[in-house]
């Protein structure tokens, strides 16, 4: 599985082309990736036929905010046809939110959804997944193993991997967040297999769009 953050159409259109399996449709990098317009999510499921997880987070940080806008959110989403999300809450202390991800979660439901970062900057990444475990749709953890990054949490990571199939850790494993393009043989020889990128398959960050010779390279990275 490779993944490419969209922010645009034309990201949408390079990442398809480059050879991405899905797209995380988001707004607001400075913000970490906020949920997309609703005319720019319908923009992009027009231009593409690849998968789309598209993020439910309406401010920076980890704390839901306001959980019925959030669910006005997914509604209005789904009407419009979404099928898959991004989502995850914690409270004040780093602990899950889980009143707040479940609320939203159920706004989903029948979706399949990714619980995103904010397990990396949990205060107990265990208790997190074991509380979230049963949540219906929830197929995969994207992180990197660490607050800062995949360098910093490889160990965390293989630590999860070898628990595979135990309760909390029967989601997929979604490698984002730092990653470069050295950390991915090591990765894959260690047996994992989804990626997630953004600023990497850009020219110059995100001030660029997505470039499809850099998503092309990552393809051929992961497939090898």
């Amino acid at each position: 599985m490779f993944e490419v953050i969209a922010l645009t159409v034309q990201d949408a259109q390079a990442a398809e082309a480059g050879g991405a399996d899905r797209l995380e449709l988001v707004a607001d990098m400075a913000a970490d990736g906020l949920t997309p317009a609703l005319a720019d999510f319908a923009a992009i499921r027009a231009a593409v036929s690849v998968p789309l997880r598209v993020m439910l987070r309406i401010r920076d940080g980890f704390t839901p905010g306001s959980v019925d806008e959030l669910c006005e959110r997914a509604a209005a989403l789904r009407a419009e046809g979404a099928e898959e999300f991004v989502l995850g809450f914690l409270d004040a202390g780093g602990a899950v939110d889980l009143a707040a991800t479940r609320t939203v979660a159920e706004a989903v439901a029948g979706c399949r959804w990714t619980f995103h970062r904010a397990i990396d900057h949990s205060a107990d990444r265990a208790a997190l997944r074991a509380a979230v475990a049963d949540l219906p749709g929830l197929d995969t953890f994207l992180t990197s193993g660490a607050a800062a990054g995949v360098t910093a949490g490889q160990e965390v990571l293989a630590g999860e991997l070898a628990k595979a199939g135990d309760p909390g850790y029967r989601q997929r494993i979604l490698i984002g967040g730092g990653l470069r393009a050295e950390h991915v043989p090591g990765l894959r020889a260690a047996g994992f297999d989804a990626f997630h990128v953004g600023g990497p398959v850009r020219v110059n960050g995100w001030d660029t769009p997505v470039d499809q010779a850099k998503v092309a390279e990552w393809r051929a990275l992961i497939d090898a």
